[in-house]
């Protein structure tokens, strides 16, 4: 049986956290940072653990991770 291919776009966002579930960025931090407070664009920089609903298909998408 032939290896698995990562997908390259994922594995890029996510890394495996010590335990096992993946660590991403988020989103709405890009443009349009005008409009948006302080506070909210401060709590944009921090990462944060996929939701459980997602970690079945990322695990997935990154087989080797």
């Amino acid at each position: 049986m032939p290896k698995m291919k990562t997908k390259s776009s994922a594995a890029k966002r996510f890394k495996a956290t010590a335990s096992g579930k993946l660590k991403r960025n988020k989103a709405y931090k890009s443009h349009i940072l005008t409009k948006k407070s302080a506070k909210r664009k401060r709590n944009l920089r921090k990462s944060t653990v996929t939701d459980d609903t997602n970690e079945k298909n990322m695990k997935k998408i990154l087989p080797y991770i």
